[in-house]
């Protein structure tokens, strides 16, 4: 077995040989490959996962279509139900019954010997667990959106920097050819010059009251579940209308944010930035424990003069997606392949050698496997991640106070408003807290 910084040298060499890249003695034999092609384990990426809910086992079920270059060995969930269906789809396709199952993610980082781990979290859980598995020099594929609080997306940003580990962001519209492609086009001036986005994001529903105090089935560790949030009794809402609940997450406004508002900057050159000034309302449940806002409408404005509206998709003429307002036209661009502009012949234009073009991935996990190999940057890294749950987050923060805010955008600091600086976090039940890098 490979010790990790040798495994990364040979996987490094690895995606060298692919690109042609080493002279061929270094080629390993396909003698040496086994069975259908596979590298030895010890040779492939070793990976487990935290997190194997609805999501988490989707991006399981991607991980597991490569296993050429991956293997699969444990899992952590803090529903037992959760983590014994993951290593059923782990020991079915190892061929084997090895797959190692945790209840709790300190054991699971403390015992595991990993090249890289894919989480799948509630949003309040992620700043803890992120820079965790960060600290344990884990190339990390992570859900969005980055963080519930942006505090907590800094200290995530932090982590993955100081310890120079891989980051991917489960936000793969990034590497679908026609939501770069919308991009590409707007950034290049295809309907003039930028002058406003907008941004539709999914209605957020009308709330359904107060679910009554349940007993936590015994499969599910509800303590650890709640985790740094407030103590409450369990009203099950732990594997889907958590997301409705603002001391787990921020709606359809942050469940989203790190798709849309993603690609929308992606188009205008902020995707490292973020806004300078930020207004606007939202509609919020009159009672119950959904608390998230059902309705939202807010406007961020850049340095550089281009406004931002984000809303719930009936609020907007092309609904969800992101268009893109230039003096020339406009650029529409949302799921199911959806890609089209005042002009049709807009779309038709070639981008020139000398212009921007922006970074392509044709697959999401394969472009997070040849970043690890290669180490360089993915197509979503964690800077981005992070800029994109900001905008949502402002947009939070604006309307829980119903201020204008002002923001600077390099200090990542409020100007001039101690209420808004005091959201930028959420107090953490003790005994948890972020950790240290």
């Amino acid at each position: 077995m490979f010790d990790k910084s040798n495994r990364r040298d040979f996987l490094k060499r690895s995606a060298a040989v692919a690109t042609g890249a080493l002279i061929l003695p270094q080629i390993i034999p396909s003698t040496a490959l086994g069975m259908g092609g596979k590298l030895p384990p010890s040779d492939r990426i070793v990976m487990g996962a935290i997190g194997t809910g609805s999501q988490g086992t989707s991006n399981l079920k991607g991980f597991l279509g490569r296993v050429k270059e991956l293997q699969f060995v444990a899992v952590c969930d803090v529903d037992t139900s959760h983590s014994a269906k993951a290593k059923g789809l782990i020991d079915e396709v190892n061929k084997n019954n090895d797959c190692r199952t945790y209840g709790d993610y300190r054991e699971f980082l403390e015992k595991e010997k990993l090249d890289a781990v894919s989480i799948a979290l509630p949003d309040h859980w992620h700043g803890i667990i992120y820079s965790s598995a960060a600290n344990k020099k884990l190339d990390i594929y992570g859900e969005k959106p980055l963080a519930r609080t942006i505090n907590d997306s800094k200290a995530i940003v932090s982590a993955v920097k100081a310890n120079n580990i891989i980051w991917q962001t489960g936000s793969w519209q990034r590497s679908q050819e026609h939501f770069r492609r919308g991009a590409e086009l707007a950034i290049n001036g295809r309907v003039g010059k930028i002058i406003r986005v907008e941004v539709g994001l999914p209605d957020g529903g009308k709330g359904i009251g107060t679910p009554p105090v349940l007993e936590a089935p015994a499969e599910l560790n509800w303590e650890i579940w709640l985790g740094p949030a407030p103590k409450v009794p369990y009203r099950g809402v732990s594997h889907w209308n958590w997301r409705w609940i603002l001391d787990y997450s921020g709606g359809q406004l942050t469940d989203w944010s790190g798709h849309h508002i993603d690609i929308a900057q992606w188009g205008i050159g902020m995707e490292r930035s973020g806004p300078i000034e930020i207004s606007g309302e939202g509609v919020y449940p009159r009672d119950g424990i959904y608390n998230a806002p059902v309705e939202y409408d807010f406007t961020c404005k850049y340095a550089n003069g281009i406004e931002m509206r984000v809303a719930n998709a009936s609020r907007l003429r092309f609904g969800m997606g992101a268009t893109w307002y230039g003096e020339k036209g406009w650029i529409h661009v949302d799921r199911g392949n959806v890609l089209k502009a005042s002009d049709p012949k807009i779309l038709e234009e070639v981008i020139g050698e000398c212009e921007i073009h922006l970074y392509k991935s044709d697959n999401h996990i394969g472009n997070f496997l040849e970043s690890i190999k290669s180490r360089g940057e993915t197509v979503a890294p964690v800077e981005i991640a992070h800029r994109s749950i900001s905008v949502g987050l402002l947009g939070e923060i604006a309307m829980t106070t119903g201020q204008k805010i002002q923001w600077d955008p390099v200090k990542q600091e409020m100007i001039g408003n101690l209420i808004a600086s005091r959201l930028l976090s959420r107090p953490y039940r003790q005994p948890w807290s972020l950790p240290t890098i």
